[in-house]
């Protein structure tokens, strides 16, 4: 893929249900070790957009390329070319080990490289020292940590995360942007969608604003911030909140 190819294109991608719209010629560019939020008001189309990109729902119209291809068609084509997910409710088995979640993805190596990748990720996100713990026994914080060792085992290029920031910490967000600003400067993409502001404005190169399924406003942190359009739409309701 050269430099000038994004890592993920989406382009006048339309989704709609049962005859509602719930995303209408939505258009946005993940580039090469770039970090892209998507925020707006619950129902604006931020899940609906991941759902899409992750082959989950079939567009009415428009297109998602990633590394330049067409997006697979289905969901089981995503890891092999180099996407990971996070999602909001974990996704974790409770009875399995720390280790274990981890090596799910993993499981269709055969070369021993697996094992080797989910304990260095568990080491670098500080969970090494609770590899044979069940995941039932952590607080929530770890389980997301464990969430995300999962993602990151995988060694993706492009790594989609589902409100990371939700129900932790002012501490364990640090930790989280730390994680996210460490894997930009390794050359991962990441697209967002966290409702936390202050964690978006930290970490995000460009943020989408979508209402209603459509983008409102795309931009620099400072754009995005300046925008009365953002304001009226999530800004305004998130600082009221």
């Amino acid at each position: 893929m050269s430099s000038s190819t994004p890592r993920l294109e989406v382009d006048g991608l339309t989704v709609t249900f049962s005859g509602l719209t719930a995303l209408d010629d939505v258009g946005f560019t993940v580039g090469d070790g770039e970090t892209v939020a998507l925020i707006g008001p619950n129902g604006a189309g931020k899940t609906t957009v991941f759902n899409a990109v992750c082959s989950l729902v079939r567009p009415a119209s428009g297109s998602i390329r990633i590394g330049g291809r067409r997006a697979p068609a289905t969901p089981t084509g995503l890891l092999e070319r180099g996407v990971a997910r996070t999602l909001q409710g974990l996704g974790l088995f409770e009875s399995l080990s720390v280790l274990e979640n981890v090596l799910v993805p993993l499981s269709g190596r055969r070369d021993g490289s697996g094992r080797d990748a989910a304990l260095e990720t568990l080491q670098r996100l500080d969970l090494a020292a609770d590899a044979a713990t069940p995941v039932a026994a952590l607080s929530y914080p770890a389980r997301k940590r464990v969430a995300l060792a999962r993602a990151l085992a995988t060694r993706p290029q492009l790594l989609l995360l589902d409100e990371p920031a939700g129900g932790l910490g002012p501490d364990d967000i640090a930790e989280l942007a730390d994680v996210v600003r460490t894997l930009s400067a390794q050359g991962c993409s990441v697209l967002l969608v966290e409702h936390h502001v202050d964690f978006v404005m930290d970490v995000a190169d460009r943020i989408v604003v979508l209402d209603f399924g459509r983008v409102v406003a795309c931009g620099t942190p400072d754009e995005v911030r300046a925008d009365p359009a953002v304001e009226a739409a999530y800004l305004g309701l998130e600082a009221a909140a």
